[in-house]
């Protein structure tokens, strides 16, 4: 199974879909993982602070090792967290991460959340750019920033990330920061692209959707996601559902379906207090 990719601002390709691996940890998360893998994924989303780096770095050379799928070919990204965003920890950081998921390079790493209240983003920002020009990690990108955060950065170094990931869904559907990104060429990656506990399943315009497609609301959703140009990171430890949040290349939405779940949006659809300004997480 072949996903289409996406071209980063910085020249390099990624899946269009990916593997979320939170809470995956211990044997569980290492066999979760190498299924993926056999499945078709070639996007495995960690972070420090999921303490499953190693777990993932190991399931990608297990199977890397196999020599069906060249290095060049999977995509592992991980996260900066925020206990470590001044500049020299930050430089420290990339260095474990890297250590522990055991490959040549991170393909993608990103500052985790902005910690507004410590200040130190913009540092940690500088650092991911010296990891970069290193050779220690590939691409860079934030994750969790806000329009005014985003701006800060990017006029503190002149660099533009390459990815925000941020929490984005149908009851969540971030439109204001996704059209941002397109103008500045930012990658929108999605955490709990599903809605988690929230997932929109019974919604009409869904339920209609997958009925006329002969396909899973959580199908729709995906493509949705796919159709507005975003990158979801969809997570689960089941084969057979493994399977299926990856066969969504295969139908498309009709525009006023894409336009219908978008415009299920709520004021209140976070799925928790995760305002890019208050929260943190160290």
């Amino acid at each position: 199974m072949t996903l289409p990719t996406l071209t980063l601002n910085d020249g390099f390709t990624i899946p269009a879909l990916g593997f979320g691996t939170y809470p995956l940890v211990g044997d569980e998360g290492r066999i979760a993982v190498r299924s993926a893998l056999k499945t078709g994924y070639r996007l495995l989303d960690s972070a420090v602070n999921y303490e499953n780096e190693g777990v993932v770095g190991l399931a990608a050379r297990e199977y890397l090792a196999k020599g069906k799928t060249s290095r060049g070919d999977v995509t592992v990204q991980t996260k900066l967290p925020g206990r470590h965003h001044a500049f020299d920890r930050a430089i420290a950081s990339g260095y474990e991460s890297l250590a522990r998921l055991g490959l040549d390079r991170i393909d993608v790493m990103l500052i985790h959340w902005p910690n507004p209240s410590a200040g130190l983003y913009k540092e940690a920002w500088r650092a991911l750019i010296e990891l970069r020009e290193r050779g220690v990690v590939r691409s860079i990108g934030v994750s969790n920033f806000n329009e005014r955060l985003l701006d800060e950065v990017i006029a503190d170094s002149g660099v533009v990330p390459a990815i925000n990931q941020v929490e984005l869904h149908p009851y969540f559907p971030q439109t204001s920061l996704v059209a941002k990104h397109a103008e500045l060429g930012i990658v929108t990656q999605a955490w709990s692209p599903l809605g988690k506990r929230n997932a929109p399943y019974a919604e009409p315009v869904v339920v209609a959707a997958a009925s006329r497609l002969g396909v899973t609301p959580a199908q729709v959703i995906l493509r949705w996601h796919l159709e507005r140009g975003s990158l979801p990171l969809p997570k689960s430890a089941t084969p057979s559902r493994q399977a299926e949040n990856l066969a969504v290349d295969s139908f498309t939405l009709l525009p006023e379906e894409v336009e219908a779940i978008t415009a299920l949006g709520r004021p209140d659809g976070r799925l928790f207090d995760g305002d890019p300004e208050t929260h943190e997480e160290m």
